[in-house]
């Protein structure tokens, strides 16, 4: 059987996934017209190993689906296995640990990279993970602005800890407070900042808060 030409299946992945390949060059670092060389011009020739690893898992493909030969692809998820490494995408929004702040689009403008055989082992579905920064100081000193934090989102029963909530259109990181019937808190470690009380229905959880990384 044929493999597909990596260039077509690029464009068809990427129509699916409702991306350009703009927003795809961005996502692995590169200028925004990239991709678009690649698929048009056939330059580069091939993409680089941490590249297509990195389109391959946003994408939620096979590597070898992006040219990468068929033993060194992954099955179904994207991930290199010699490498044996996850890239989660980094997206172009801020969760506001202060008064709040609207929500920019959902692209990729990066990613982070992490050992697959750590994420598993903490018991993580690397497609449910994320990473965005944090604005503002209301969740000091747990988070402090400018520190990126690993949002997992996969669907859970709602319980206590560190969140991103989407609140009236802003999203904000914070931590809930399910101990009243009916109601949720959703409270600032720095103390300076009161809790927002709010119904079930009016806040969406987008997903849990698993790491951070900061500057000392």
């Amino acid at each position: 059987m044929v493999a597909a030409d990596p260039r077509v299946r690029l464009i068809d992945l990427a129509t699916a996934r409702g991306v350009s390949l703009a927003q795809l060059s961005a996502l692995i670092g590169r200028n925004s017209t990239y991709l678009q060389q690649f698929v048009r011009k056939g330059s580069p020739r091939k993409l680089e190993e941490l590249d297509r690893g990195t389109l391959a898992r946003f994408l939620g493909v096979a590597e070898s689906e992006l040219g990468a030969p068929e033993e060194n692809s992954s099955i179904a998820d994207g991930i290199s296995r010699s490498a044996d490494w996850i890239d989660v995408p980094r997206l172009a929004l801020g969760a506001s640990a202060g008064p709040g702040a609207e929500a920019a689009g959902e692209q990729p403008i990066g990613a982070f990279r992490f050992s697959s055989r750590w994420l598993r082992g903490q018991g993580f579905d690397p497609a449910m993970l994320t990473a965005i920064a944090v604005q503002g100081d209301s969740m000091e000193p747990t988070l402090r602005d400018g520190d990126e934090i690993l949002v997992d989102r996969t669907p859970r029963p709602l319980r206590d800890g560190i969140h991103v909530v989407r609140l009236d259109d802003v999203l904000l990181v914070k931590r809930l407070d399910t101990g009243r019937a009916g109601r949720i808190a959703l409270v600032s470690d720095n103390p300076a900042y009161r809790a927002i009380d709010v119904g079930p229905g009016e806040a969406q959880v987008i997903g849990r808060v698993v790491w951070k990384s900061g500057r000392l």
